[in-house]
């Protein structure tokens, strides 16, 4: 089964969705976004509660978006999970669900079992995602919509229910739409992701591909390549880049996979070269590649290790992270490992 958007354009207020094309098959698709950037508004007109302008939602070949809420068979779990409060756990199962629902089977498989003759009040944050998921998956809905179904609870406890839900949701059968603004969550539970900014999505793929090779520096920038930096392909072998200036450093560019491999040759000097923190190692030998000699600005301890804010001389500041022992006003050397760059064309009106 499949559901499938084309064309969506939205507005509520001073905001607008789409244009918006995503179809998304059996298994997790997450929508991965900053705040605001319509991932509730995308489930909602998915659920039917906000009708769009223009575009069409299919579910099985069939359009959907002329009927109203509760003929769409989509299931929503909300954020708040929204159960009622003068029921019983068990009395919330039951409700809506149809004649005949294996109610049993959703109990045991969302391991909720010792709970449905508790208040739903005295449930703890975990235990109401639970009961909340296993109420919408009673009524044996032909797609799941989930808004950020764990934001609100500790990380722990976050930590520990992605992994259940990764194992539940993957067994369903049907199209699951995941909404997070959590990169890692997103990791955890989806097979796919769709990140949204403003409005559009900048990119879907598989999981891996879209974390490993981002499109554009607004994308990269969200999914943890914190360091981005304007500069200009200097050298090109085979039709790839090789070295680029930035800010007055050559730096030397390794890897098979390089966002501008195939568009240097039309033309396309100016390009944006980004790393993830993790790619600055803090140097101790001459021969390692992309050295600088940088000072520490700031050292934020972390439970794996330090975030070091570090300047460098026509480079700015740059985020790295390391176990070594760092303080603040060193003068260190680093190495920025080439085969763990991006680079990019520069993107009009890019997101800081």
């Amino acid at each position: 089964m499949s559901l499938a958007l084309a064309g969506i354009e939205a507005t509520r207020r001073d905001f607008s969705l789409g244009p918006l094309s995503l179809s998304v098959e059996d298994g997790v698709t997450a929508v991965l976004g900053p705040s605001g950037a319509g991932k509730s508004t995308l489930l909602e007109v998915i659920a039917g509660f906000e009708t769009p302008e223009s575009g069409t939602v299919s579910l099985a070949g069939t359009r959907i978006d002329g009927l109203p809420p509760e003929e769409r068979n989509v299931g929503m779990v909300f954020q708040d999970a929204a159960l009622f409060p003068h029921l019983s756990v068990a009395g919330n199962l039951r409700y809506g669900a149809p004649e005949g629902a294996d109610i049993e089977r959703t109990v045991r498989t969302l391991g909720i079992g010792d709970l449905l003759d508790r208040d739903p009040t005295t449930l703890s944050g975990g235990e109401r995602r639970r009961v909340a998921l296993a109420r919408t998956l009673v009524t044996d809905p032909d797609a799941l919509v989930l808004d950020e179904p764990l934001s609100s609870l500790d990380a722990p406890i976050r930590r520990r229910l992605r992994l259940d839900l990764r194992d539940i949701l993957s067994g369903l059968d049907v199209p699951v739409v995941y909404v997070t603004h959590d990169q890692e969550e997103a990791a955890v539970v989806a097979d796919r992701v769709a990140v949204l900014f403003d409005g559009t999505i900048r990119q879907a793929g598989p999981v891996g591909t879209v974390f490993d090779d981002p499109a554009t520096p607004t994308v990269a920038r969200f999914l943890g390549v914190e360091n981005l930096l304007e500069g200009t392909v200097r050298e090109r072998r085979d039709g790839e880049a090789t070295t680029a200036d930035v800010g007055g450093t050559t730096v030397e560019i390794g890897g098979t996979t390089l966002r501008v491999a195939d568009r240097v040759e039309t033309g396309i000097e100016q390009v944006v070269v980004g790393f993830r923190p993790t790619a600055i190692e803090f140097a101790n030998g001459a021969n390692a590649e992309n050295t600088l000699d940088v000072e520490v600005e700031r050292v934020v301890p972390g439970r794996d290790g330090a975030t070091v804010v570090l300047a460098a001389d026509g480079l700015g500041r740059l985020t790295a992270r390391t176990a070594e022992q760092i303080a603040t006003g060193d003068r260190r050397s680093i190495a920025i490992d080439p085969t763990a760059l991006h680079i990019f064309p520069d993107e009009p009106n890019r997101c800081p």
